[in-house]
């Protein structure tokens, strides 16, 4: 797909997001959150939802969060604004209560249908909700900062909430360390995404070698899909 159409598909996604009413999320909200950022990212940033701060301008992580990951994203010199943010629920739950199941729910299309138009080599979730959508059986206290591969030529980068890090001020030490390693992850996905353009490697987004549905293109077709005569 085009960027063009990309951009157009993202911008229509976005609209489907403010006008949503699949759950009782939109009752109090004064704004839904869609997300930001650079369209051609090779990492996108997964929250868990917007806060006070966030619904009323709605921009995701503009509160002290967000304050937050903009500090620790400048510490590694990654710039804000060329990497993409949203979060698994689109609207403020209740006095910034936990999403519930529900409401996740309600809002996994949207956030698949990011992650097709953007297509990143990196996700990085923001909390133990947003690792859930991916590590359903694993603690965030125990994987934080720990790369993972989830198939299609992408890997998961679990990291505290930033407010849990504003809570808990001795994990930023921990937090610090976790976030000095995104650079180095990102160099390789913008070089992986350089020889998949060359046609020296898969893009994103495909199966790959270790993916179950991935076919070597010299294997021959499996036996439902030859033709027998």
């Amino acid at each position: 797909m085009a960027d063009s159409d990309r951009q157009v598909a993202l911008a229509e996604l976005e609209v489907e997001v403010r006008a949503c009413t699949a759950c009782g999320l939109c009752q109090e909200r004064t704004h839904a959150v869609p997300g930001e950022g650079d369209l051609n990212s090779v990492v996108l940033f997964v929250g868990e939802g917007p806060g006070q701060d966030e619904d009323q301008q709605g921009r995701p992580f503009v509160g002290r969060s967000g304050q937050l990951l903009t500090k620790m994203l400048r510490a590694v010199e990654i710039d804000r604004e060329s990497v993409y943010i949203t979060n698994i629920v689109k609207c403020r739950p209740p006095d910034n209560r936990d999403p519930l199941p529900g409401e996740i729910e309600s809002c996994r299309d949207f956030l698949d249908r990011q992650i097709v138009l953007i297509n990143p080599r990196i996700i990085v979730t923001l909390g133990r909700f947003s690792m859930q959508r991916w590590l359903p059986r694993e603690k965030i206290t125990r994987i934080q900062g720990k790369v993972r591969n989830i198939g299609r030529g992408r890997c998961i980068v679990p990291l505290f909430h930033p407010a849990a890090v504003l809570r808990n001020p001795n994990w930023m030490l921990e937090y610090q360390k976790a976030f000095g390693r995104l650079p180095s992850l990102v160099q390789r996905a913008l070089q992986a995404n350089e020889r998949a353009r060359r046609g020296d490697a898969l893009p994103a987004g495909v199966p790959h070698p270790g993916d179950p549905d991935y076919r070597d293109p010299a294997d021959p077709l499996p036996l439902t899909q030859q033709t027998l005569f």
